[in-house]
């Protein structure tokens, strides 16, 4: 008779194969039984037409995530096999999870945008009139390369009675859709001494990766909440 081995020997095992055959793998598959936990972490399942595996990506990854999960979205997984051995389960760690047949960033764009839809920020009715005639203008850009030149040839040539007010901003990076928010503040409490400012916000071309900090929910949110147009 063969010697017999332990339920934790067997899994112990089981778990040295898995993680050993599966330590780089790329799945693709279908959103299920999905939950945010409050730690950060993201629980969820990916299934095809015949089956279904558990999956998890903790928060050290899921905060570089670009977009929102949902539920009935197809998804490609970059990550590995786990094993719980006090309980025999399998699991797909997840390090980076992109969706099927559509970028990251551009599926993120989508969805904020239709966030914001919702929200009312593209409501006409709230839309602020620019003046006429503005005596103070504002501008949150970097305070290098081709895009203030370009602004101030433009404003120099529309607005020549008015006065341009530069607050240097990162533009692109760590740190930039702060840096961005923070002079949006600024400018509005500058421009609440009369009503005749208006702000913007702008930089000069890129990537979508470049330009993403102005597509950032926050700066949305600074945006729509400022009283000078």
């Amino acid at each position: 008779m063969n010697t017999p081995i332990s339920v934790s020997t067997l899994n112990e095992q089981i778990k040295g194969i898995l993680e050993t055959t599966f330590s780089t793998i790329y799945v693709e598959g279908e959103v299920s039984n999905l939950t945010y936990h409050n730690s950060g972490h993201i629980y969820f399942s990916v299934k095809d037409s015949k089956s279904t595996i558990s999956c998890v990506m903790f928060r050290g990854n899921a905060q570089y995530l670009k977009f929102r999960l949902e539920v009935g979205q197809k998804i490609v997984i970059s990550g590995n096999i786990t094993v719980y051995t006090p309980r025999g389960n399998y699991q797909l760690l997840c390090t980076k999870i992109e969706p099927s047949g559509v970028g990251a960033l551009a599926l993120a764009y989508e969805q904020l945008k239709t966030k914001l839809q919702i929200k009312g920020y593209f409501d006409k009715t709230i839309k602020k009139e620019l003046p006429k005639y503005p005596k103070n203008i504002y501008v949150i850009t970097s305070n290098t390369g081709a895009a203030i030149e370009d602004m101030k040839k433009i404003l120099a040539t529309r607005y020549p009675l008015a006065k341009m007010i530069l607050l240097p901003t990162l533009v692109q990076g760590i740190g930039a859709k702060e840096d961005i928010v923070k002079n949006i503040k600024l400018a509005d409490n500058l421009a609440k001494k009369d009503d005749k400012s208006l702000i913007i916000v702008g930089r000069g071309g890129g990537s979508i990766e470049d330009l993403w900090a102005f597509n950032e929910e926050i700066v949305a949110d600074a945006i729509f909440e400022t009283n000078t147009p």
